[in-house]
């Protein structure tokens, strides 16, 4: 009993949970009589010595593997992180392509397959109508011109049944027919004899204008204009317009001839510009957008600014509010805005802000590639093409907005988490423009897209494509400010070559 209490006491104390029923059961037999005590608790002590070393090697065994499972656990945790890092970058491709139709992606950006399918798929929505002309179209055809520049007569000089002279049958005019020609393409060489005039009374010796000091032989203002038009209008790089005088008309000026006349252009145009910054900065409604420009070995950044009747390109080193707030100044405050999404906008103090449903649409097409099931993104859309026909419909008729903002606030109110994180990012970009969707319709001179702009200066896209770079600042410059002076013609009705032509003749 004491042999016991004393091995139960021993026990608890070291914490090792062994069944004391067995101990006895192994060392102490029931039948035996125990004479000696002091040799069983040496057994016993040296049995549980080893017992302890035994369990101490466990405990140690287990040890060990508890760290290498967490070793393990730690490494398994580090494969899913990277497990979900790939499956993320391996999402795009599963999900479907951006492109110019469904995002804010330039065409020049493209891959060839979607550049096809834009270039070989139209985006409306078919009438059922056969292609070309309809019922009751009218058509165009050329029309005569009232004084052709030469009359020729065309008629046989026998009969074909007879073989008798017709040189003194009677004639008479059976039809008309102009045929349009481009006449021969070669430099008309005017010698210019200047005289000095002496007066007779004070012998003064008189000239029209002063001498010449460079060469004699120089090209006139048709010449220039030309070159401008072709760099400008039709996007040409110098050597590109020097090989094509050449060809064409036989002239071979140098490609730094076709600079200083782009440089006399700008010059020339300063005043122009200058007007057409005032009348922009005096206007109600004014379109902004912004690209990137490539410049002397550095992105600089293109910005336009246009109105219905004027359109300012202008170039700057960066594209935040900053640049429209140094180029305006408080004349910001009394305009509309009508841009796209960017940040920059939206930190300017404008009088009003329209965003483009344009932008919004392609966004709202891509989440409706996006995930086919849902019908959420749809109605959207659905929403603002509404609006917009009802504009196109009542184009003077002021429009109150609050019924269309109310049906707007009822869409964004609904639960899309399931949908994804694309259409969450969505919907809190719309709820944060809620206030400048609607504003076109009940302000007729505000549109309701920034297409005017994105057609302004994707022009300067077009140039860069062709030269892939402007080589110097005042290349750069030139080419927005004559942009600025031809697309301002457009807007009134004349056309770029006569624009430019106005410019050396002034």
């Amino acid at each position: 009993f004491l042999c016991k209490n004393f091995l139960e006491n021993h026990l608890k104390k070291n914490h090792y949970s062994v069944c004391i029923s067995e101990i006895f059961r192994t060392f102490i037999p029931m039948k035996e009589q125990v004479t000696d005590i002091s040799k069983v608790l040496q057994d016993m002590t040296a049995e549980m010595r080893l017992m302890r070393e035994t369990i101490d090697q466990q405990y140690a065994e287990i040890a060990k593997l508890n760290r290498n499972i967490e070793a393990l656990n730690h490494q398994i945790r580090k494969k899913d992180e990277e497990n979900a890092r790939l499956k993320e970058r391996l999402s795009k491709y599963e999900k479907p392509k951006k492109n110019s139709s469904n995002s804010s992606t330039p065409p020049s950006k493209e891959s060839m397959k979607d550049e096809i399918v834009r270039r070989t798929k139209s985006l409306r929505k078919p009438s059922g109508k056969k292609p070309g002309g309809q019922a009751g179209h009218d058509g165009h055809k050329l029309s005569c011109s009232p004084s052709p520049d030469e009359i020729i007569d065309d008629m046989p000089n026998y009969c074909t049944n007879c073989g008798e002279t017709l040189a003194d049958a009677e004639r008479v005019l059976d039809y008309v027919t102009q045929v349009v020609s481009i006449p021969e393409l070669k430099p008309v060489i005017k010698e210019i004899r200047h005289y000095v005039m002496i007066c007779k009374k004070c012998g003064e010796r008189v000239r029209t204008a002063p001498r010449r000091k460079s060469n004699d032989v120089i090209y006139d203002a048709s010449v220039k204009s030309l070159v401008v038009y072709l760099s400008v209008v039709q996007f040409l790089p110098y050597g590109r317009i020097a090989s094509f005088l050449r060809e064409v008309f036989g002239l071979a000026p140098s490609e730094g001839s076709l600079v200083n006349w782009v440089k006399e252009a700008k010059r020339n145009a300063q005043p122009a510009i200058e007007k057409i910054q005032e009348y922009i900065m005096s206007s109600s409604v004014v379109g902004f957008d912004e690209s990137g420009c490539y410049c002397n070995k550095r992105l600089d950044w293109a910005w336009i600014a246009q109105t219905v009747y004027y359109t300012l390109l202008f170039r700057a080193d960066g594209r935040s509010s900053k640049v429209l707030t140094d180029k305006f100044g408080d004349s910001l405050e009394r305009m509309t805005a009508v841009t796209d999404r960017h940040s920059a906008y939206f930190a300017l103090h404008f009088l009003n802000h329209q965003v483009c449903l344009a932008h919004l649409l392609r966004e709202l097409q891509y989440m409706s590639e996006l995930n086919t099931k849902q019908n959420w993104s749809d109605k959207i859309t659905d929403l603002f093409r509404e609006a917009i026909h009802e504009r196109n419909s009542n184009p003077s008729a002021i429009i109150p907005k609050a019924s269309w903002l109310e049906r707007l606030d009822n869409l964004l109110k609904l639960n899309i988490c399931n949908f994804g994180k694309k259409f969450e990012t969505l919907k809190k970009g719309l709820i944060k423009c809620r206030d400048y969707i609607f504003n076109f319709l009940e302000d007729p001179m505000i549109p309701s897209d920034n297409n005017g702009s994105e057609r302004g200066i994707r022009k300067l896209k077009i140039k860069l494509k062709n030269s892939c770079t402007f080589r110097s600042d005042f290349g750069a410059d030139a080419f927005l400010e004559l942009h600025s002076i031809v697309e301002t013609a457009k807007k009134h009705n004349k056309t770029p070559f006569n624009a430019i032509q106005a410019l050396f003749e002034a």
